[in-house]
């Protein structure tokens, strides 16, 4: 299958769009001292981001009311939260997750 040069040109395109915004930070970053006040705040926003995205994927969203609850994920959530506290492992919390999700799948 041959490929255009407009395709090709949208591909490297698109590439460097996504790239550039990702390194130039970094880059402009690594040479800067930051104040300790901005690298406290920074050290946040991985974890608004994962509560975000878990908050999000326990509720369905449903036109012109209020959203409910994902009973399937949140049930799936009791035991990795478990898993969580008492292991603090990656790994586990993981595994624990997956198999939950597949036991409630399974048996719903």
């Amino acid at each position: 299958m041959a490929i255009s040069n407009y395709t090709l040109l949208v591909i490297l395109g698109c590439g460097l769009v996504t790239f550039i915004p990702r390194v130039l930070p970094f880059i402009f970053v690594r040479k800067l001292q930051l104040p300790s006040v901005v690298i406290r705040y920074l050290s946040y926003v991985p974890l608004c981001i994962l509560t975000a995205l878990f908050v999000q994927s326990l509720l369905i969203t449903n036109e012109n009311s209020f959203p409910s609850i994902n009973i399937e994920n949140l049930l799936a959530t009791l035991p990795t939260i478990i898993a969580a506290i008492l292991t603090k492992n990656l790994m586990w919390i993981v595994v624990v997750g997956i198999i939950s999700m597949a036991v409630i799948r399974l048996v719903i």
